[in-house]
């Protein structure tokens, strides 16, 4: 199980408990995070579950792959830590994670 925060445009901050296996995405939805629409339900066919990957955090989490990097063109305002929380699988590893959401989803 890993802590996960979530930081809104407007600096609210949202403190999850999110259990191995599942998703970023899956967690956000599931605590009602603000922000993560997730319109395609994280079959990774929409860029409405963009975060941002905290600094600190962006070597553990990793990259995206191509068929991310693909749905990224669509989201606003990509920038390098840009993921799509979809894609991003919960493990101890990334307890203490930080994501920040942008001000609107593509």
């Amino acid at each position: 199980m890993a802590k996960i925060t979530f930081v809104t445009h407007d600096d609210q901050r949202f403190e999850v408990e999110a259990s191995n296996g599942t998703t970023v995405m899956e967690n956000a939805i599931k605590n009602s995070v603000p922000g993560i629409e997730a319109e395609c339900g994280g079959a990774c066919a929409c860029a409405t579950c963009h975060v941002y990957v905290d600094d600190a955090w962006q070597e553990t989490v990793g990259g995206p792959e191509a068929m991310e990097e693909d749905m990224l063109d669509f989201a606003w305002e990509v920038q390098p830590g840009s993921r799509l929380s979809c894609q991003i699988s919960v493990s101890d590893a990334l307890d203490g994670l930080v994501v920040r959401v942008p001000e609107k989803q593509a």
